[in-house]
């Protein structure tokens, strides 16, 4: 029987892509899956098209997870509701193609709020009491450009490689309450995030993961509690071998791929 039977799952961002094969996952495992994201029709496709699949039909919450306000708005509906989270899925995501010097200003805002600001009150407001039950997951859905500094994409690297170094930390901190923090580092994948957000090189298409095989390798991961999941042979290996290279040579050659 899984680990998330009967649990209660807030999943930012799933109304596609690794977030909704995440619910997918959990809803068929017997989860009760909570969907969170911006766009209220988006989520009621994403819902109807997982009850299409599973059988059973997520909740779904519009919330602007730019918004401070916003996401605590959210924890107190929930605990009005007496609804407990167990298991927190910080998926929600965007990123930016191009010279810094060339992004709009509330759009570089923006990120910093959805991929860095979200997930880190997220997590501060839930993981809390999970430590009191005794029992809880945390995923934090990172990216192998955590890893490295990206130049043309300098903001959206940056912002995952604060998500990466906050869950390590955190991972450890929580050691032996319960609850466990796992780091998802996809590499590029087949979503619309790289339809539509970003611009991929043939070098970075050619290799891309499909969302489900990430999701599954992200599901094990949280399944087992464990802090650090790179998803794909071939994404470990070029982040392994990162470490061998000058960092100024990593710099220019990340460059070369995303150009």
């Amino acid at each position: 029987m899984s680990v998330f039977r009967n649990r209660t799952v807030l999943l930012t961002g799933g109304s596609s892509g690794i977030g909704w094969e995440f619910a997918k996952l959990f809803l068929s495992d017997g989860a009760r899956v909570i969907l969170a994201a911006s766009q209220a029709p988006k989520l009621e496709e994403a819902a109807a098209s997982l009850e299409k699949a599973c059988g059973v039909r997520p909740r779904t919450i519009a919330v602007d997870l730019s918004s401070r306000e916003a996401v605590f708005a959210l924890r107190d509906r929930l605990d009005a509701e007496k609804t407990t989270v167990d298991v927190l899925v910080n998926n929600a995501g965007f990123g930016l193609y191009g010279p810094f010097l060339s992004y709009d200003a509330d759009r570089v805002r923006k990120l910093v709020d959805v991929n860095v600001q979200a997930p880190l009150l997220l997590t501060r407001l839930f993981a809390p009491g999970m430590v009191e039950r005794g029992w809880g997951r945390v995923m934090n859905v990172a990216s192998t450009a955590a890893f490295q500094a990206i130049p043309i994409e300098s903001v959206y690297a940056a912002s995952k490689a604060f998500v990466l170094l906050f869950s390590e930390a955190l991972a450890d901190e929580l050691s032996g309450t319960g609850v466990a923090v796992t780091c998802l580092c996809p590499g590029p994948t087949r979503t619309p995030f790289f339809n539509s957000e970003m611009i991929s090189s043939k070098t970075v298409t050619r290799n891309m993961m499909a969302a489900d095989e990430v999701a599954r390798a992200g599901y094990r991961a949280l399944e087992r509690g464990k802090s650090l999941q790179i998803a794909g042979a071939k994404n470990r290996t070029a982040v392994f071998l990162e470490r061998f290279v000058p960092r100024k040579m990593v710099v220019k050659l990340a460059r070369r791929v995303v150009e």
